[in-house]
C-alpha cells in the first residue's frame, strides 16, 4: 500500500466527500423512508374480507379524542361496492343520502345539540362514501372542526387514501378497516409538502359561505 503524504490525502477528502454526501441523503431521504416503511406496515397486503366490529350502543356516545366512539359508529360499507366504482369521478354524490332526521338522530347519540353553527361540525362517514361507505347509522358521527385533528385532517386522509387506492397501491379493504379504526396514525405520517398538495387539490367545503 502506497502511504505517501498525498495519497492519505486524497483518501481523507474522498472519505470526507463521501461522508458529506451520505449525511445530506439521510437528513432529506431518511425520514421519507421511515414514513413509507410505516405506511407500508400500516396500508399493506392484498384484498381481504373486510372485519368490522358490531354496533352495540346508541346512548352516551362518547368521542376518542380524533376516533368515534368504537361500540356506537364502528364503521359499515356498501358490501358490494368495488374499487372501480368508487373511482369514478363524482361517484360518492350518487350515494350520498344522509336526512336530516338522521343528523339529528347522530347528534343525538353524542349528547351534542343540533344543528351546529356552519362548519364547526360535519356528520361524518367514518369510512367515507369514496372508499366504500355506506350511509348507516353506525358509519356515522359528529365530527368537529376543532380541536386538530379535526374533520378537514380527517378528509385528507379520505382523499389519499382514495388516491392510493385508485392507483393501486393500496386494496381497498385495507384501506377501510384502516380509516375505520385509527385514521389519525395515517395522517401523523404523511409529509407536510403531500398534505399541502390536498388541500390545494380537494379544498374545504367549510371554508365555502352558504
Amino acid at each position: 500500500m502506497n502511504l505517501h503524504p498525498k495519497n492519505i490525502l486524497r483518501w481523507i477528502l474522498a472519505v470526507a466527500v463521501v461522508a458529506i454526501f451520505y449525511n445530506a441523503y439521510f437528513e432529506t431521504s431518511g425520514p421519507e423512508i421511515y414514513r413509507n416503511s410505516q405506511l407500508a406496515s400500516l396500508l399493506g397486503g392484498e384484498e381481504k374480507s373486510l372485519n368490522l366490529n358490531k354496533r352495540i350502543k346508541n346512548i352516551d356516545c362518547r368521542a376518542r379524542g380524533p376516533l368515534p366512539d368504537s361500540d356506537c359508529t364502528p364503521g359499515a360499507i356498501f358490501p358490494n361496492t368495488t374499487k372501480d366504482q368508487i373511482c369514478i369521478k363524482g361517484y360518492s354524490k350518487t350515494v350520498r343520502n344522509v336526512p336530516t332526521s338522521l343528523k339529528r338522530l347522530v347528534f343525538e347519540e353524542y349528547g351534542i345539540s343540533y344543528p351546529q353553527p356552519f362548519g364547526s361540525y360535519e356528520v361524518d362517514h367514518l369510512i367515507p362514501l369514496s372508499l366504500g361507505g355506506n350511509n348507516d347509522i353506525e358509519n356515522l358521527w359528529p365530527k368537529a372542526a376543532k380541536p386538530f385533528p379535526g374533520f378537514w385532517e380527517k378528509n385528507i386522509v379520505a382523499n389519499y387514501l382514495r388516491e392510493e387506492v385508485c392507483d393501486g397501491r393500496i386494496a381497498l379493504s385495507i384501506a377501510q378497516e384502516q380509516i375505520a379504526n385509527d385514521w389519525f396514525s395515517i395522517y401523523k405520517i404523511l409529509p407536510d409538502n403531500l398534505i399541502s398538495e390536498l388541500k390545494e387539490k380537494y379544498p374545504n367545503w367549510a371554508n365555502r359561505r352558504k
